[in-house]
């Protein structure tokens, strides 16, 4: 199925968390973060959804780009951050991390997904940057 490449931001969060719902509940948790990009990369993909993987972002700093920002886990259409975890816990920085990012490229949304959960549901945090 192909969606119509002028989704909004929560349209296209909708898709990545069907998406991410599907992995969840076929794999489950416990996985390398690596793993879960790489096929939900491959899912949104197959969707029609222009993904970026990896994408380095600059620091612009005194009016000077340094490419020492950091590399997102997974752009989705230019609007959508996603940034992946594996691990037990969410540590209180992730969410604020992401916010930054979000502030960095200015979008508006970003989606936190720790995959290593028992419920997906509770596992996905939005991230909202003046939505």
């Amino acid at each position: 199925m192909n969606y119509n490449q002028n989704l909004s931001e929560n349209g296209i969060a909708s898709v990545i968390v069907d998406s991410a719902f599907h992995i969840h509940t076929t794999l489950g948790p416990g996985l390398l973060e690596s793993v879960y990009e790489e096929i939900l990369y491959y899912e949104l993909t197959k969707k029609g959804l222009l993904v970026e993987r990896q994408k380095q972002i600059p620091v612009i700093w005194s009016g000077i780009r340094m490419d020492i920002g950091f590399r997102s886990d997974l752009i989705v259409e230019n609007k959508v951050i996603i940034e992946i975890k594996s691990v037990e816990t969410l540590a209180p920085v992730h969410p604020k991390q992401l916010l930054t990012y979000l502030k960095l490229t200015n979008l508006k949304l970003g989606l936190l997904i720790n995959f290593n959960v028992p419920l997906i549901k509770d596992g996905i945090k939005r991230i909202v940057n003046g939505l």
